[in-house]
């Protein structure tokens, strides 16, 4: 599927770019694969309606396509129309049952529109699904942690650092949590994790004041 980032590049020739991929499906305007290619640049540019307008066309050509329906979803959520966002991802699952991305995508979505029981629900199975998945227990955990359930999402950004080891990120976010949980031992050896796994002393320095505070 398409890159939705565009790391290391500029506006500049993120917009050459487009330009190219414009100007190549002017000669070949049936072409799939040219038109996911267009609307890849157009995601990048956040272009949300142009990318929305060439997914239209792409699933009017082909409905059953699988990046043509996940990235119209993404799009449809950047664009707040999540009914439809929803629509695609039901859509793909039914042509791709048990789809990593496509549930993920769903439970996030439902997550954001409000729906929390079909939200917890949908990344609780993803979660049986993919007991591996780092992304999936980071996105529960992030669940947990808006609805106020500190200790559960604590455990769950836990095992996402546990399976992930490279994204510190997680390790942090349980940092986060367990100061507020007032785990002085708890933090104090993440401290030490952070640190071994090559996290900043000048991103640390505020979970140890924090730390200090805790202890007064």
């Amino acid at each position: 599927m398409l890159g939705l980032q565009a790391e290391g590049q500029n506006v500049s020739s993120l917009r050459d770019s487009l330009a190219k991929a414009t100007d190549i499906l002017a000669y070949h305007p049936d072409s799939i694969d040219l038109r996911l290619k267009k609307v890849g640049w157009n995601i990048r540019l956040e272009q949300w309606q142009y990318a929305k307008d060439d997914l239209d066309k792409v699933l009017m050509l082909q409905p059953t396509s699988i990046a043509g329906l996940y990235y119209r979803a993404y799009v449809n959520e950047k664009l707040n129309r999540l009914h439809f966002a929803r629509l695609d991802y039901q859509n793909l699952l039914v042509l791709v049952p048990g789809n990593y991305q496509a549930q993920l995508g769903l439970a996030l979505l439902n997550e954001k529109d409000k729906h929390l029981t079909e939200a917890y629900d949908g990344i609780n199975s993803l979660i049986e699904q993919y007991p591996d998945s780092a992304s999936a227990y980071a996105a529960r955990a992030g669940m947990e942690q808006e609805r106020g359930m500190t200790e559960l999402a604590a455990y769950d950004y836990g095992e996402a650092f546990r399976k992930d080891t490279t994204q510190t990120d997680y390790l942090l976010n349980r940092m986060d949590l367990l100061l507020k949980l007032g785990d002085r031992n708890a933090v104090e050896k993440d401290l030490r994790l952070a640190r071994q796994h090559g996290v900043a002393d000048g991103i640390l320095v505020s979970y140890r004041r924090r730390l200090k505070l805790l202890k007064n």
